[in-house]
């Protein structure tokens, strides 16, 4: 009987400590995933680092990458997005296609630019952080996300103009050399948003993207007729603001024709040389521009009626020699 009892005591015993030992177990696996949730619920930003970048040749192009203050130019804009997502940009960021940024050829990176699709008159100001569009007749690649709040993503192409935005962009640039993250990033502010349709506005109203409230969840107030210019002196805090907000200005729409520009050319006599070399793909002209307090003689196909005709002239005239041709919106 004794030895019984005995028995049963120290079955209790173990069964005790083992209970004890799968509480301790326990106690550290559930701090142990309290560590692993707070590690991953803060990860570390990736800041992008300044970048110009010396002259590089896409496709028997050209480009050559420079800090220009005045740069102003209107064409066509692309987006990208699936493909890159997730992927290393240019200047070392993540590329995210569900928040607003852009692709350009030669602008610094990063840098800021007012994009504004001509066609219905909303303008988004978008950090250029990546290289790119390499497409014939293409000045600007949008995130999927900036293609859909400037009203193309299911055009797939815009008529628009490119600002650059020298003081907000001269802000970024300092930022990126102190290694520190941009305002316009994922890791500057809170401007990832699921891809949803944009509402429709009056003219001359900033509305929210995509039905979002802003932030502290009042409307986002009518911008004046000159939004545009306006958000071109945008403050750092008002950028990161709108970054946040993904605010699109509303203006005027815009009416505009295609070119295909062959070539400009200082000299009169080379440009009558080259329309009659373009004569049998169509219309050619020959249009004076002053450029820098200099004239210059461009060589240009059109009006064309469309973005897709205007693709299959620029590649006719690429085919008879002259690759640096390009689609132009005037």
């Amino acid at each position: 009987m004794l030895c019984r009892l005995v028995r049963l005591n120290f079955i209790a015993l173990v069964g005790l400590g083992l209970l004890l030992s799968a509480c301790a177990e326990t106690t550290l696996l559930v701090h142990n995933v309290k560590k692993i949730k707070s590690v991953v619920a803060k990860p570390s930003p990736v800041i992008g680092h300044y970048k110009v970048g010396k002259a590089y040749k896409i496709k028997n192009v050209w480009y050559y990458p420079a800090e220009d203050d005045r740069y102003v130019e209107t064409g066509i804009a692309s987006w990208y997005g699936p493909q890159f997502h997730n992927k290393k940009t240019a200047n070392g960021e993540i590329f995210n296609q569900f928040e607003v940024s852009a692709a350009h050829r030669t602008l610094p990176i990063p840098s800021v630019v007012q994009v504004t699709n001509l066609t219905n008159g909303r303008s988004l100001v978008v950090r250029v952080n990546d290289r790119g569009p390499f497409a014939h007749g293409r000045i600007i690649d949008m995130s999927r996300r900036g293609a859909q709040l400037l009203g193309f993503e299911k055009a797939g192409t815009a008529r628009v103009r490119v600002t650059f935005m020298a003081a907000e962009s001269a802000r970024l640039k300092a930022l990126a050399m102190a290694g520190k993250p941009s305002p316009l990033s994922a890791s500057g502010s809170a401007a990832t948003a699921p891809t949803a349709p944009v509402p429709q506005s009056s003219p001359r109203v900033a509305v929210s993207a995509a039905g979002l409230a802003p932030l502290g969840g009042k409307p986002v107030p009518a911008q004046p007729p000159a939004a545009a210019k306006q958000a071109a002196t945008q403050s750092i805090v008002e950028m990161t603001r709108n970054a946040a907000r993904q605010t699109v200005f509303q203006g005027d729409a815009e009416k505009t024709q295609i070119y295909v520009q062959a070539g400009a050319f200082r000299n009169e006599s080379n440009a009558l040389q080259l329309v009659k070399i373009l004569a049998p793909i169509g219309v050619v002209n020959v249009s004076p521009a002053t450029v820098g307090g200099r004239t210059f003689f461009r060589v240009r196909l059109g009006p064309i009626g469309s973005v897709d005709q205007g693709d299959d002239v620029l590649a006719k005239v690429i085919e008879k020699g002259y690759p640096g041709a390009r689609l132009v919106v005037d």
